[in-house]
């Protein structure tokens, strides 16, 4: 179950089993950006300006009271490469291009931007591990999901039966129209597009179901508690930004993980 929360000004959602671990999921509310990015823009290559985005950022850490000076995160490049975070790179905003980050290190919060694609965040308590990942399309039928799993089981000695996962919010299975080389792809790699891709009876366009997607992909890699949020972001653009919905005019918002 998810919660939506307010602090400051800021809107933002935690899933209500990690009460342990600090984490959000915000909206696009509480922020300094203008539009058509307003308010809480964390993109930094979308058009705003780069104060703006700074102060969100700093807006975003302070309200889950996590250290911003030791935030990490990735360059998106739809793809289903993991990083292994110690720490932030001097000199540079992002560690590498890549589009999944794990770590055991405390204090150390994991950072990611989104406007449609789906946040997967990962916790095993257990080992003492989180991961968080950005699963467009392209990384969703690339395995991104499965792929962080293997990383922490890998790096970590993490068990996919202890990693507890969820589906944040995303462009849901009614309005994530794709085309039919999309459709290939999902059928080339689950084997299958039944209750994954929908078809509209009345001109047979096909629409793609990505929490469902990377739910199969997480629970085929072995994890068993995967919870989904299904907030969708282009049918609640008063809560989030949508590339899709907003034909491409918008912000990104942030997802942060910090053990």
């Amino acid at each position: 179950m998810v919660r939506r929360l307010e602090r400051d000004g800021l809107v933002y959602y935690q899933f209500a089993s990690w009460s342990e671990v600090k984490h959000g999921i915000f909206t696009r509310h509480g922020g300094v950006s203008p539009a058509p990015w307003a308010s809480l823009n964390l993109g930094g290559n979308v058009g705003d300006s780069a104060a703006a985005v700074r102060e969100n950022h700093e807006r975003m850490y302070a309200v889950l009271g996590v250290n911003g000076s030791r935030a990490c995160t990735v360059w998106q490049v739809h793809s289903a490469d993991t990083v292994l975070v110690t720490g932030p790179v001097r000199g540079r905003r992002w560690l590498a291009l890549a589009d999944a980050m794990i770590t055991d290190r405390p204090d150390t919060p994991l950072a990611m931007r989104f406007a449609d694609c789906t946040p997967l965040l990962f916790v095993d308590p257990t080992q003492g591990v989180i991961g968080m990942a950005h699963a467009g399309w392209r990384g969703t039928v690339q395995g991104v999901g499965a792929n962080t799993v293997r990383a922490m089981t890998q790096a970590y000695g993490c068990k996919p039966a202890n990693i507890q996962a969820a589906i944040g919010p995303s462009i849901g299975p009614r309005r994530y129209q794709v085309g039919e080389e999309v459709a290939a792809a999902v059928y080339a790699y689950f084997g299958t597009s039944d209750g994954l891709i929908r078809r509209d009876p009345a001109d047979g366009t096909a629409y793609l179901d990505l929490w469902e997607a990377n739910r199969r992909d997480l629970q085929r890699a072995g994890v068993e508690q995967i919870e989904i949020a299904g907030l969708c972001t282009a049918e609640r653009t008063d809560e989030f930004f949508s590339h899709r919905a907003e034909r491409g005019r918008t912000g990104r918002f942030g997802a942060v993980l910090s053990l």
